[in-house]
This record gives C-alpha cells, structure tokens and sequence, in this order.
C-alpha cells in the first residue's frame, strides 16, 4: 500500500496542475502580507476605534498572529477551488490516459488502487496547508513579530495572550485538514463517474455553492435540513479564536465531516470496484 501511495503521489506532482494551488496560496499571502505591511496599521485603529476611548491597548497588537489569522480567513474559503484541480484528476486522469488496464494488471486490487488514490488526495491537501501555515504563521511571525491576538467575534472582542495562541492555530489548521480532505473526497468521488476532469471539478464546485445558498435561505425547511450539509461546518475553524472555546461545536462539526468522508470514500470504492474499466 505505501508503494501505491508512493506512485500515486509521484504521478501528482508530475502534473504541473497539481502546483496551480501552491503558486495561488504563495502569489496571496505575500501581495497580502506586504500591502499589511504598509497600510494595515490602519485596520487596527478602525476596528478599535470606540474602544480605545475606555481602555489603554499596549503592546503590539499589529503583530504576526494578527496577520496570520487575518490570511487564514481570508484564503480558507477559496482554497476548495485549488484543491479540486488535484482531486478531479486522480480518478478520471487514469481514463484520459488509457491507464486503467495497465494499473490494474498490477497484484494490487481495485481496493487498494482507489484507497491509495484517496490518501495521496488527502496527502496533498495536508501539504498544501502546511505550505499556507508556514506562509502566512511562521513568515509573518518573523515580519512583524509576535505579541497577543485581537479576535473579533461579532460584537465582541477577544483578547488572546501570546501564550495561548500556537495551540490554537495548530488546531485551526487541524481542522481545516479534515475540512478540505471532505472537499476533495467529493471531487475523486465525482472523478470515478467520467473521463474527464473538468466534471468532476465543475460538479464539486457545483456542490458547494448549492449548499452554501440553500444554507442561507431563510425558510424553514433548508434551515432544518442546515446541520446535515458539510459546507456548515467548514468554518468552525475559527471556534479555536473564541474564548471559552465551545468545543462541543467543534467536535460535532468533526464528526460530521468525518462522516461525510467515510461514506464518499465508501460508496466511491464501492463505485471503483463494480466498474467496467474493461470495456
């Protein structure tokens, strides 16, 4: 199984799509991080305006923390469109190229052949969130240095001291890894239907907006039906920034996810298993 997860990661990253979400998180975060670097002072004084006239704030609270968390909201939600392009490929690439018999002439079963498929899908997504965490954390740490996090919650502000702030990032990114790894299990699930990636892209992207709207709409019966969707529970991410954090809404969020994970890779592998790749 690691040899099949090997060359699936191999055959990935030769794919010059697969660098498409690198170059598009590394092109933001910089533009993002100099035009702060010069202008975003000002974001700090807008926001505490009003406050500022019945506390004293010292310290730095432009800091890297700051900017951290400002990127990761602002890059979370573009992100499914970047992880697609690698997911819509893994399945549907096999049948563009005529690959299929070839692979399967191999020992390893049709089990192992779309499980490995999954977890280097999964693998990508984690080091594509590596690379936005070391971006947007750690650079931004060393450009504009550390010191406690301004978090506002709505109408409310939370102040968050210096050394209680790692942890929570780390358990942000944690979570958005399970977040993504259910939006490209969708787009390989999409992937095992046609020979083409565009569909599975377009037809995940489609996924996601649709929820997304129904989510929104006022009327009882898509606000019941809200819990149920996984586009819910994407941002509960930033549940980690609240304090006291309400991890009874996270770890629900979590298994939600997990859930949706689970059955798209099943009924996928069920999918892959029962297909006419022959013919």
């Amino acid at each position: 199984m690691i040899t099949l997860i090997w060359l699936e990661l191999q055959k990935m990253f030769r794919k010059w799509r697969t660098y498409i979400g690198f170059i598009a998180i590394g092109f933001l975060a910089i533009v993002v991080q100099v035009a702060l670097y010069f202008t975003g002072s000002k974001m700090i004084d807008f926001q505490m305006r009003g406050i500022e006239q019945s506390f004293i704030m010292v310290g730095n609270l432009f800091n890297g923390y700051f900017i951290a968390r400002f990127i990761l909201m602002a890059l979370i939600i573009h992100i499914p469109f970047l992880i697609v392009i690698v997911g819509g490929d893994l399945l549907s690439g096999e049948a563009t190229a005529g690959t299929y018999r070839m692979l399967l002439t191999r020992p390893a079963s049709r089990f192992q052949v779309v499980t490995a498929k999954f977890i280097a899908g999964w693998i990508s997504v984690l080091l594509l969130l590596v690379w936005l965490m070391f971006l947007s954390l750690i650079v931004s740490l060393l450009l504009f240095g550390s010191g406690p996090l301004l978090s506002f919650q709505g109408m409310k502000l939370v102040i968050i001291a210096q050394n209680d702030i790692l942890w929570r990032f780390l358990c942000a990114y944690l979570f958005a890894l399970i977040s993504m790894s259910t939006v490209i299990s969708i787009s390989i699930f999409f992937s095992s239907f046609v020979q083409n990636a565009i569909g599975p892209i377009a037809a995940t992207m489609a996924v996601i907006i649709i929820f997304l709207i129904l989510s929104a709409i006022p009327v009882d019966f898509f606000q019941t039906i809200k819990p149920y969707l996984f586009t819910n529970h994407m941002s509960q991410w930033d549940g980690f920034f609240s304090d006291p954090v309400d991890y009874s809404d996270i770890f629900r969020s979590v298994w939600y996810l997990l859930a949706h994970i689970v059955v798209i890779y099943g009924i996928t592998t069920y999918i892959f298993i029962k297909k006419d790749i022959l013919s």
